[in-house]
């Protein structure tokens, strides 16, 4: 019999990547979590040995809950959230269940470390166009909800990324490991590299190589985003206010590519004939 307090792994994948997706919380310990060092896209590790301390966070929020095998801790830190006053589901066959069905995992490896309150740091060039907006929505949807972009000169993101530990992504340079790589840009290593390689995220990693990298034959919706792109540029002066436009722009792109690419919308072909009036009407 199903239950109000356990979520489906098909319900939670169709959630992943929208903005309305539940706050994903993996409760795992240390050693099984170091069997798998990967992560359901988007959540965040805490223990369950502190859950008392740091449930009061989610209250009002709607929180998933995830363990090894979906079982007692997750289960366990789910009721104690519930108690806090947060709406809180485990994920049915935990982490173990959801590798098996052959669902997305972020390896923890590929995360750059976390400031004192849990977010990465990222920084990249000022007046972004495609690829430094595409990439933090992707960050942001199904990497880290809570990472923080740092928008700076383009001759100062090495040395910013040195002296407040963030991750340099879409420049040059040596070392730079979140970049172009050939004809590829930086959204389609990170696809890659984050083990994100569903086929809506390759369907729009192809129209954003398309746009960012002057290739409209790549895909026909590449123009679109461009001049979508470009038109928020001149709309923002301010980098993270345009950030926060171009997650909208990135949510409705994925969901097409998700849910709606069959779908059509044409015009008649026969115009509509105009009756004229008769002799004895005028």
């Amino acid at each position: 019999m199903s239950s109000n307090t356990i979520i489906s792994q098909d319900k939670l994948a169709r959630l992943i990547g929208r903005p309305d997706c539940p706050v994903l919380i993996d409760v795992q310990i240390d050693e099984d979590f170091a069997a798998d060092p990967r992560l359901v896209p988007g959540a965040m590790r805490r223990s369950f040995r502190t859950v008392s301390e740091w449930a009061p966070e989610f209250v009002g929020r709607s929180v998933v809950v995830i363990c090894q095998k979906g079982l007692k801790l997750s289960q366990g830190v789910a009721a104690w959230l519930r108690h806090a006053g947060a709406e809180a589901e485990a994920l049915e066959g935990g982490a173990l269940g959801w590798a098996g069905a052959g669902l997305p995992m972020v390896p923890q490896a590929r995360l750059p470390p976390r400031d004192p309150q849990g977010r990465t740091v990222w920084v990249t060039r000022a007046r972004p166009k495609v690829d430094r907006i595409a990439c933090p929505w992707l960050i942001r949807r199904f990497v880290d909800p809570g990472a923080v972009f740092l928008f700076v000169a383009p001759s100062e993101v090495m040395a910013v990324a040195d002296r407040f530990g963030a991750a340099p992504f879409d420049i040059e340079g040596e070392g730079v490991f979140w970049s172009h790589r050939g004809e590829r840009c930086t959204f389609d290593v990170m696809v890659e590299e984050f083990g994100l390689a569903t086929e809506p995220l390759l369907r729009l990693a192809t129209i954003v190589r398309g746009a960012d990298t002057g290739r409209p034959d790549l895909a026909p919706e590449a123009p679109g985003l461009l001049a979508a792109s470009l038109g928020l540029s001149r709309m923002h002066a301010d980098d993270l206010a345009q950030l926060g436009a171009g997650m909208h722009l990135y949510d409705a792109f994925y969901r097409w590519c998700r849910d709606a690419t069959d779908e059509t919308h044409n015009w008649p072909t026969n115009k509509p004939q105009v009756r004229r009036p008769t002799e004895g009407t005028r």
